[in-house]
């Protein structure tokens, strides 16, 4: 069977980040949307997504297909039902579709004809930005379970202060001495060739992924996962770095997201609950204001490349888009629209040429590639999101 991902009516709902990327490559818990349904469907997937994704992320149909809503987390008795659909049957909870059989070439959908399977076990979806954070500690525990099953964690060095160790699982050539895991409140998972160096404090639910680095003294508090290649210091809280991005100083993140190729000055620090205790509001591109969260904690949103100097502050429920660059003194508005260059004393329009210059080097540092589909992409996200960057 072919299995298609598709982006789902909660896409611009999770605006920034699928500005740069489908819903199904969003990082929460250990493993991508993606990588999860594939772990579980054991064979690849392709993708629906905005026609301006689509060379990056294509959709690659065969005969018979069944879609999948990407907002929707995978877990055994999901995957079960679904890989069991037959044509013209489609799983729903509440009015919600979570997948349906499709033919080849099958241009319109009738979901009033279709066969209709109700799922009325718990799921974890993600609708909201919020969500890749307040959902991440289940979702931690789901990418455990689900990668550590019937396995064995390669030893723990002695020299490190372990609590529940039976929740702890480490890859091969993860490195990490002189470190206090506490596993109590949830497990703590370290991929393969990541480091956590000495002095680091960490309680979990926590997630390191490949070849990350906690630098020395770091406090982490779960649940947080560190996506691939990132490097952090300071103290996190209840974070989630998608990959390739740094916070490598002092300074607090907390109940925050960020993407990939972003990279926090040193002693940035974001606020996550306001001083009068109120419901946290944060930026809302479908509605173009600003919506209730329904969290008193909630911190920082920022996109893809984006970028801040030293001493940076930032305020509760702030959302930065994509390739924004901010440094000087004060606290930035709480919106700050992409391919933007300047802080709290005005902005004016980060340009393309300036800004691909940058995310060259940045890449180049990783041994990754900045391809003409990254270009495409970031000069279509510019195009539209024009219309927010009124200086």
């Amino acid at each position: 069977m072919n299995y298609i991902l598709f982006d789902g009516p909660s896409r611009n709902n999770l605006l920034p980040f699928t500005f740069t990327r489908p819903v199904a490559d969003i990082r929460v818990g250990v493993l991508t949307i993606r990588e999860k349904w594939e772990h579980y469907l054991s064979c690849t997937t392709t993708t629906i997504t905005e026609d301006y994704l689509a060379d990056k992320y294509p959709m690659v149909e065969m005969e018979f297909n069944i879609m999948i809503n990407a907002s929707y987390l995978p877990n055994p008795d999901l995957v079960e039902i679904i890989k069991d659909l037959k044509e013209n049957q489609a799983i729903f909870q509440d009015e919600d579709v979570i997948a349906f059989y499709a033919v080849e070439g099958q241009e319109d959908i009738d979901f009033d004809s279709y066969d209709a399977i109700e799922y009325h076990q718990e799921v974890i979806k993600i609708e909201n930005t919020w969500d890749i954070f307040k959902k991440n500690k289940a979702a931690i525990q789901e990418d455990f379970n689900l990668l550590t099953a019937d396995r064995e964690s390669e030893p723990i060095s002695d020299t490190n202060r372990l609590i529940a160790p039976e929740n702890i699982f480490i890859e091969a050539g993860a490195k990490l001495e002189f470190v206090s895991l506490n596993a109590t409140d949830g497990p703590i998972y370290i991929a393969k060739d990541a480091e956590i160096m000495e002095g680091a404090l960490i309680r979990g639910p926590f997630a390191l992924c490949e070849s990350s680095t906690i630098k020395m003294g770091a406090k982490i508090y779960g649940p947080t996962t560190i996506g691939p290649f990132s490097k952090i210091g300071g103290e996190v809280s209840n974070s989630v770095v998608f990959g390739y991005s740094n916070k490598g100083h002092e300074g607090f993140l907390g109940n925050s997201v960020l993407g990939e190729w972003c990279n926090l000055g040193a002693d940035t620090n974001n606020s996550n609950l306001k001083n009068n205790y109120a419901e946290v509001r944060l930026w809302d591109y479908q509605s173009e204001g600003f919506a209730k969260t329904g969290l008193q904690f909630c911190g920082l949103m920022m996109g893809d490349h984006s970028k801040c100097g030293i001493n940076t502050m930032f305020n509760t429920g702030t959302v930065i888009g994509v390739s924004v660059n901010i440094f000087g003194t004060g606290f930035p508005r709480n919106f700050v629209p992409s391919f933007s260059w300047g802080g709290s004393s005005g902005f004016s329009t980060y340009g393309t040429k300036k800004a691909f210059e940058v995310c060259e080097k940045v890449m180049e540092r990783r041994q990754v590639e900045f391809s003409d589909q990254d270009k495409a992409i970031l000069e279509q996200v510019f195009e539209d999101t024009q219309k927010y960057r009124r200086y």
